[in-house]
């Protein structure tokens, strides 16, 4: 893929809540091909700004346009999203399985059918190690294993466009480095943005671009 592809465009993005200004006047394109890092102190807009990239938050003011391959206006319902909320902002009492979760990556595959969805999904299941658990509610697992289920989600589906929001919280050293090893697999084919404290190992091996959030703006660096 060309990097100077665009996908994702934000525009003049201002964003206020609660009487505070969390982005002010931002502006960036997100191309195919990237692998791009967000990173900054926390409260300082890096999951705002993913969520009004991705549709699911909306601006005070400023616009997102989306381009499909042929540089046309589009929008995110057209592509594969593959996307991990932090843990933090989702309800663990939700009457839901790991296995569940996992499957529901697969919600938009319409022309899946189901025995191709339990391959696909028990194949999931396997990577993360999480068979065993696969019945049990999110509730009562630890927050690692929910961790793995959330990533098998997002990527079950081989999305074009992968957004993860600090996807090591919570993993031990063994799936933090299987995560980052998936995710160079996945590089060559999908558009992935990640949102980190740690870009140490994604900056010297991976990403091609490192956005810094802060003082209500970004800087590229």
């Amino acid at each position: 893929m060309q990097y100077q592809d665009k996908y994702i465009e934000l525009k003049d993005i201002t964003l206020t809540f609660d009487n505070r200004t969390i982005l002010k006047g931002v502006n960036l394109t997100l191309n195919r091909g990237d692998f791009m890092l967000v990173v900054g102190a926390n409260g300082g807009g890096k999951t705002s700004l993913i969520r009004v990239m991705l549709g699911l938050q909306k601006p005070t003011s400023g616009e997102v346009l989306y381009y499909d391959k042929n540089f046309q206006y589009t929008t995110l319902a057209q592509e594969r999203v593959g996307y991990l909320p932090q843990k933090n902002s989702l309800d663990l009492r939700f009457p839901i399985s790991v296995r569940e979760v996992v499957e529901s990556g697969l919600m938009g595959e319409k022309n899946l059918t189901k025995s191709e969805a339990e391959k696909r999904v028990g194949e999931m299941l396997g990577v993360m190690q999480l068979a065993d658990l696969q019945s049990s509610p999110i509730g009562e697992v630890s927050g690692g294993q929910f961790q793995r289920a959330l990533f098998a989600r997002a990527i079950i589906s081989n999305p074009s466009l992968l957004v993860l929001d600090e996807p090591t919280s919570y993993l031990d050293n063994f799936f933090t480095q299987k995560l980052y090893a998936i995710l160079q697999q996945l590089s060559p084919s999908t558009t992935i943005v990640v949102v980190t404290h740690d870009n140490t190992t994604y900056t010297n091996t991976m990403a091609n671009r490192v956005i810094y959030v802060g003082d209500r703006n970004i800087e590229e660096r």
